[in-house]
């Protein structure tokens, strides 16, 4: 039977949180639409108009 590695000591609750401290979610960066005024996601295409850098590159 293989042996499998165990930590020889508990982690403690300081260094288990200090581990995970980089693993907070961030909110997106909303940006408005120049032609429209709606939110949406930077250098994506507008979900309500269409457009993009100016230019319409999709039909709603």
């Amino acid at each position: 039977m293989a042996k499998h590695p165990v930590p020889k000591k508990k982690t403690s609750k300081s260094k288990r949180d200090m581990r995970r401290s980089h693993h907070a979610l961030v909110p997106a960066n909303l940006v408005e639409c120049p032609n429209c005024h709606a939110k949406k996601l930077q250098h994506h295409v507008c979900a309500d108009c269409g457009y993009y850098d100016g230019r319409q590159v999709l039909s709603v």
